[in-house]
């Protein structure tokens, strides 16, 4: 991320799964460039009421979920309900 980004929320602790992983490393994608979108309330490719709800989680504290597509692969990033300690990096497929 750089200095420029403006963060609206803190991850906690920032995971990936396998998929994720391999997906990423095989296209030496690094994972701060979907977790500075995200982070920055850039909720990719969710719909209205999706994109909604992240932004009214923003203030109850829910559950934040970002899609971005990656190689033609649809990523989630999920960032857990408060107290936000976790946000995890998966394929689509792993849900």
């Amino acid at each position: 991320m750089n200095q420029e980004t403006r963060l609206r929320f803190s991850p906690g602790e920032i995971v990936a799964t396998r998929g994720a992983d391999a997906l990423l490393r095989e296209l030496n994608l690094h994972p701060v460039r979907l977790l500075s979108r995200h982070l920055s309330g850039d909720w990719g490719e969710v719909g209205a009421e999706d994109a909604q709800a992240n932004e009214a989680a923003l203030q109850t504290g829910a559950r934040l979920l970002s899609v971005y597509t990656v190689a033609g692969v649809k990523c989630f990033v999920i960032t857990e309900a408060e107290p936000r300690a976790v946000t995890t990096i998966l394929l689509a497929d792993e849900y």
